[in-house]
């Protein structure tokens, strides 16, 4: 009997786990050499995430003030940009961030995400720092290709999602994943199409000879920025977002934001993130005024960008699960 067929026991040999604190050390040597802040913000904090189609933990604490509701966060990017308002220059955290429901052989409720901000940077600056850290824990190279959002669609759908009818995404998606989506919304079946039909050929899995391919996604809908500017797209003047998201043998690693910096319109997009969870009857979320705030402040402009640190690891191991690397996923927790 090996010891993970304990209960007690860690899911990842102790050999995974090695290798997991090797490339934990190769990532603070990255930003060590390029001088970039290592920061630890609250994983606890007094708001939380509004995006619509999030599930999000909260819970009850007693505070100075009294019992208060908080909220796990998902990311620390709202308190990594209350430093960044505070002058902090560049930084970077390795941080434990939470999403509820959210289980298998990629996912895990708490999960450990990489986080780094550059001040001046553009997106695909950021982008090319981001596989230079990839290739850095593969320590081998990697090639990027870049594919704009719409015209993934177009070469799997066979339509462009920004033109398509409503009509023609709920066919799609019934045609190509079986869902019965006659109630869904745009953005909820443009994400099941792209999840489905175009990911897993992102970032292909190559011969031992082959190179590391790792595939960029540029340009999604408006609909999608959440924190990111929008952009214009060259092709028709449509507004995009200004974002990427980086795919390796079909696994979303990375997401990328040119970082929104208008306190306003962060204000508003919050708003009506809350209203769309209520549409779709999901919990309010409890909006994060302290970084409007700090927006407000002046925020330097520049480019941020999480990476799901558990999946890179999985991957460069030559896992199949995110438990092959974790040493108490939720079922052992």
């Amino acid at each position: 009997m090996t010891a993970s067929s304990y209960p007690w026991a860690p899911s990842a040999s102790l050999e995974a786990l090695r290798f997991r604190a090797r490339c934990m050390a190769i990532v603070r040597r990255f930003f060590l050499e390029r001088d970039v802040l290592e920061v630890d913000t609250p994983v606890v904090c007094r708001a939380g995430t509004t995006d619509p189609f999030m599930d999000i933990v909260k819970t009850e604490v007693m505070t100075p003030e009294g019992p208060m509701t908080m909220w796990l966060q998902t990311s620390p990017e709202a308190c990594m940009k209350r430093l960044l308002a505070a002058g902090s220059g560049p930084i970077y955290q390795i941080a434990h961030a939470f999403r509820d429901g959210e289980a298998g052989r990629r996912h895990n409720v708490e999960f450990t995400m990489l986080e780094w901000y550059q001040p001046g940077y553009s997106l695909s600056l950021l982008m090319n720092e981001t596989v230079e850290l990839i290739e850095a824990v593969l320590q081998c190279p990697v090639v990027l290709r870049c594919h704009r959002y719409r015209q993934l669609f177009r070469d799997y759908l066979a339509f462009d999602p920004f033109t398509a009818s409503l009509e023609t995404l709920k066919e799609a998606a019934v045609r190509h994943v079986g869902h019965d989506a006659c109630h869904w919304e745009r953005d909820a079946l443009l994400d099941i199409l792209m999840s489905h039909d175009i990911e897993p050929h992102l970032g292909p899995i190559m011969t031992d000879d082959g190179p590391v391919v790792i595939d960029a996604v540029v340009d999604y809908p408006a609909s999608q920025a959440a924190l990111a500017r929008h952009h214009i797209d060259p092709e028709d003047g449509v507004t995009v977002a200004g974002r990427f998201e980086l795919y390796w043998q079909g696994v979303e690693l990375a997401n990328g934001y040119d970082e929104l910096t208008h306190a306003e319109e962060q204000h508003a997009r919050l708003l009506a993130d809350n209203e769309q969870r209520c549409e779709l009857g999901r919990p309010e979320v409890t909006v994060d005024e302290a970084l409007v705030a700090a927006l407000a402040h002046g925020m330097p402009e520049g480019s941020g960008v999480a990476l799901g640190l558990d999946r890179l690891i999985m991957l460069a191991y030559g896992a199949s699960s995110l438990a092959d690397v974790l040493p108490f996923p939720i079922d052992r927790a």
